[in-house]
């Protein structure tokens, strides 16, 4: 899928945060955390990343009872390449999820 806009560095964050997951499902409060993005700039984004392929998302039951069933998303392989061709920009940015999923 072309994309026509170039990709915001909290995007490109994002991406390499879901990257670096790999196979495993994310949710949204871990992402929050890894890329140091609000949940009103995340939650848009994740959704406009799904919608345009780049993402599987599905519904997570929760492991302990009287929990809400949670989002959980991954990259598909055209959000893996999307990932790899776009990422974060600037030392700290890359630093800063080095240091968050060590």
């Amino acid at each position: 899928m072309p994309r026509t806009r170039a990709l915001s560095n909290h995007a490109r964050v994002v991406l390499a945060a879901l990257l670096e997951a790999g196979e495993r499902w994310s949710h949204g409060y871990e992402l929050c955390r890894l890329a140091d993005v609000k949940s009103g700039t995340l939650y848009p984004l994740l959704i406009r990343l799904e919608a345009q392929g780049y993402l599987e998302a599905e519904w997570q039951q929760p492991a302990e009872g009287g929990r809400p069933p949670r989002h959980a998303y991954r990259l598909t392989q055209g959000g893996v390449q999307l990932a790899r061709d776009n990422p974060p920009e600037g030392k700290v940015a890359r630093r800063g999820l080095r240091e968050a999923t060590s």
